[in-house]
């Protein structure tokens, strides 16, 4: 409803840019009608949600295409990099965290900390350009954007790996250094076991259902930023459709996106809330019989 209100008070005409300034009158006045844009605002929210409950967004205004239609054709583009940006955003922060609570209070810690807040202070809309220039343009080894090849998705993935990875690392070295502290690590070592492996076979596993559940969180997070980062790499998924959207006035496929990233993120986090209680025996809702 928000998005509804807001993308309609925002200046700009659509017919202007689907016309331009040029076009006569009644051109845009049979245009304006055929979009529907002629009725007063409250009918066009309530025409909104009748085609909401009927899972009908509406037709672009741009592509003269189903809303839905579109955005799921751009649907595997934006996963693909999603999930390959979480692959490198949860392994790199699974070394980095556990390099660092492995060597707590040393100089390893303290340069895994400042490489986190690095990674984490560096905006992804100055990172794209500045690795675009520097392995594209300088070094050549990589393509400038698009979807034509896998080497296409490094730079982008990485791009939005880079804020994940840094909270990640953080928290993973939070979890194992808590659960170095507990009572079943010293028993573990009392009884024989080298640091090496109770650390790994027993802090390590404890510590990772935070880490398991922040990651889905952060998964429904990487849909908005990779708005940004889909903007700058020219990745055919839902951001760029959004940017275009925005840019062109496209009012259905701006509200058609913004709902899809909403309930995408909505459903990541119940997924986590499900898998946090499936991994975690005593939190499990109806365990104890009353």
């Amino acid at each position: 409803s928000l998005v509804f209100l807001f993308i309609h008070i925002v200046p700009g005409d659509p017919i202007d840019i689907l016309l331009g300034d040029q076009a006569l009158q009644t051109d845009r006045e049979a245009m304006r009608e055929t979009l529907g844009l002629n009725l007063p605002l409250g009918t066009q929210y309530v025409n909104f949600l009748t085609g909401l409950m009927h899972l009908d967004l509406g037709t672009s205004f741009t592509y003269n295409t189903p809303v839905l239609e579109t955005i799921l054709n751009r649907v595997p583009a934006t996963f693909i990099l999603a999930i390959v940006a979480i692959a490198i955003a949860f392994a790199s922060a699974l070394v980095l965290g556990i390099w660092a609570a492995y060597h707590e209070d040393k100089w390893q810690d303290r340069l895994a900390l400042a490489y986190s807040s690095l990674l984490f202070s560096v905006p992804s809309f100055w990172a794209g350009p500045l690795l675009m220039i520097v392995f594209c343009l300088w070094l050549g080894w990589l393509p400038v954007g698009g979807y034509d090849s896998p080497a296409s998705i490094i730079l982008p993935a990485f791009t939005l790996s880079m804020a994940m990875s840094a909270m990640t690392a953080r928290l993973v070295r939070m979890s194992v250094l808590e659960n170095v502290r507990h009572d079943y690590m010293r028993t573990a070592l009392a009884k024989g076991l080298s640091k090496r492996r109770a650390f790994v076979f027993h802090a390590l596993k404890n510590a990772m259902l935070p880490v398991i559940t922040v990651v889905f969180l952060q998964a429904g997070v990487l849909l908005t930023g990779a708005i940004l980062v889909e903007a700058v790499f020219s990745w055919p998924g839902i951001g760029t459709l959004l940017m275009e959207a925005l840019n062109s006035r496209d009012y259905p496929m701006v509200q058609g996106c913004i709902l899809f990233i909403s309930m995408v993120y909505m459903l990541m986090t119940l997924i986590s809330d499900i898998l946090y209680a499936f991994l975690d025996p005593r939190i499990r809702v109806g365990g104890v019989k009353r």
